[in-house]
């Protein structure tokens, strides 16, 4: 199989990032890939913006799934690549290109090389938001070839290629977003009296949220409460007479993030009374916390140490989001972390994951999955 032909993928995946349930062009080039392999070796169905194609076994007695991510991020890029992403305001900052590569890489060789078990590869879109695989789950096509493991991989930027990481139970965190709107009343700044200040109200809510942790966590839990933005204001003699704010709840245990959100609803009860305000919360887009299957984790571990040469070791949880939780809730599997050796962090405009990566994990999965079959 050339590698070559997979980080070509790649980097024309890079160029055309798309938000969630916006993947067109994105969907139609992995369909091009995907039409060009042997039609008679796969089964194929589109969902929205995403894909998933069947590779029948010759003797099946479960099916593996695969998933991959597809979206992109609203960021603007700054990496000197040749390959730039050709929308601007849009980037592939969270290697969700790379995955996608791996995906076509794993799939063109299992079509090649037919298995005992069937496997179903996952495309799935709006990792990003507002979140794919919940509904993916429910979709007919899905519900049809509804695998029995699952396994899915993120790229990790602080790991060398040639590493990879995970570990059984919990690996990523509970998340939720918040935003919050207030609304009092606009009037000349020389005049306050006469106008309900919405920046004052904001200044004392965050002051509040920010208090959450500290003050209502055991401290032996794991909880995060990140205020990313806020707005108030149109001109600085003028009051502002409305206010927002958006941030993010990180949370490795469901009562915790039932605890932190019932203490946003109640100061926030308290703000509205307090300075007299109308207040409106929206939690966004909310995703499940990944919990890895043990025995299916601690078996992978295993047989990565023994039947590899790569670096293998059993990571710390994270406070990051994943949709995949939603699948791992529903069938028994795992994910892992993937070495890329990039000092810039997910998310960011600068990310430039090490495309040697990719081949690593096509014969990593390719030789797991194979063994998984026997």
């Amino acid at each position: 199989m050339e590698v070559d032909r997979f980080i070509e993928l790649r980097r024309q995946l890079h160029q055309i990032p798309e938000l969630g349930f916006q993947e067109y062009k994105t969907q139609q080039l992995l369909l091009d890939y995907i039409q060009s392999l042997p039609q008679d070796r796969l089964e194929l169905e589109t969902w929205r913006t995403g894909i998933l194609v069947k590779v029948p076994g010759y003797r099946s007695r479960q099916c593996i799934g695969y998933r991959t991510d597809i979206d992109g991020l609203p960021i603007e890029e700054q990496t000197d690549y040749e390959f730039r992403s050709q929308h601007p305001g849009h980037m592939h900052a969270c290697g969700h290109d790379m995955h996608m590569a791996i995906a076509l890489g794993l799939l063109t060789h299992f079509v090649h090389h037919p298995i005992q078990d069937d496997l179903l590869f996952i495309f799935q879109p709006a990792e990003e938001g507002p979140g794919g695989a919940l509904p993916m789950l429910t979709s007919q096509p899905f519900i049809r070839w509804k695998p029995d493991q699952i396994f899915a991989l993120h790229v990790a930027p602080e790991y060398p290629v040639g590493t990879i990481s995970t570990r059984p139970g919990i690996l990523f965190a509970n998340t939720s977003e918040l935003n919050i709107h207030l609304t009092g009343k606009s009037g000349h700044g020389a005049y306050p009296h006469q106008g309900n200040d919405m920046v004052v109200a904001l200044t004392q809510l965050v002051t509040q949220l920010h208090s959450i942790v500290s003050r209502n966590v055991d401290p032996m839990d794991s909880v995060v409460l990140s205020i990313g933005k806020i707005e108030a204001g149109e001109k600085e003699n003028i009051i502002a007479g409305h206010a927002s704010l958006n941030g993010t709840i990180r949370t490795l245990s469901l009562p915790g993030m039932e605890k932190v959100k019932n203490r946003v609803s109640q100061i926030l009860q308290g703000i509205q009374t307090s300075f007299q305000c109308e207040a409106t919360l929206d939690w966004g887009s909310n995703y499940l916390q990944v919990k890895n299957d043990s025995l299916i984790t601690e078996a992978f571990l295993d047989w990565a140490r023994k039947e590899t040469q790569l670096q293998v070791f059993e990571c710390n949880q994270a406070m990051v989001g994943e949709d995949f939780g939603y699948f791992l809730e529903e069938i028994p599997g795992m994910m892992f972390w993937l070495g890329v050796d990039t000092p810039y962090g997910l998310h960011h405009p600068k990310l430039q994951p090490n495309e040697a990566a990719i081949p690593v994990a096509i014969q990593l999965l390719s030789q797991y999955f194979t063994q998984l079959s026997k």
